[in-house]
């Protein structure tokens, strides 16, 4: 089962190490899951506006249709997801992820800002169809070393909590038909 871990912004490292973290969670949990983080920082982003898709955007709509699971890790910047998110989500296909197994993860620089995951995000992959996981985890800049490593253990046991509900939804997924009851 192919899991696509999504860094959703291009600039710092919180977010790239919140989904390294529950990778490693996630293969020691079930190793048969194929893990890849895509890392928005390195695609050649375009703003979705009727001309043709570069390669980068073809390969990235790609990797999501492919995909079997999602974890998305998504900075919180002026109180919402980065707009290179939102533009990722305008490109995909609405039925690309439907009933498939979704997990949220948010860094925000204070804890004001950790409903965004709840208000913004979660409401575009139900859109989807997702099947998003109860529990989302939200860190903050204080839960970070000036290297960007994840010092608090009460972050590191969420995010195990979130790996190990995640990688039950995937089973769960396994079964469910991805197309509507009429159309099978």
């Amino acid at each position: 089962m192919k899991i696509l871990l999504v860094d959703g912004t291009i600039f710092g490292r919180k977010t790239g190490v919140l989904l390294e973290q529950v990778q490693q969670y996630i293969k020691e949990m079930n190793s048969d899951l194929e893990l890849e983080i895509l890392y928005f920082a390195n695609l050649k982003h375009q703003i979705l506006d009727g001309s043709p898709l570069n390669e980068d955007m073809k390969g990235m709509i790609q990797k999501f249709e492919d995909a079997e699971g999602y974890i998305f890790a998504s900075p919180i910047f002026q109180a919402s997801i980065p707009g290179v998110l939102k533009n990722a989500f305008d490109m995909i296909p609405p039925k690309a992820m439907r009933y498939k197994p979704a997990a949220i993860i948010g860094n925000g620089g204070t804890y004001q800002h950790h409903l965004v995951l709840e208000n913004q995000l979660r409401p575009i992959l139900d859109y989807f169809r997702c099947l998003v996981t109860p529990n989302y985890v939200y860190t903050h800049a204080d839960h970070f070393d000036q290297d960007n490593k994840i010092i608090d253990e009460d972050v590191q046991i969420r995010l195990r909590e979130l790996a190990r509900v995640f990688v039950h939804y995937c089973e769960v997924s396994k079964t469910l038909a991805k197309q509507p009851v009429d159309m099978q």
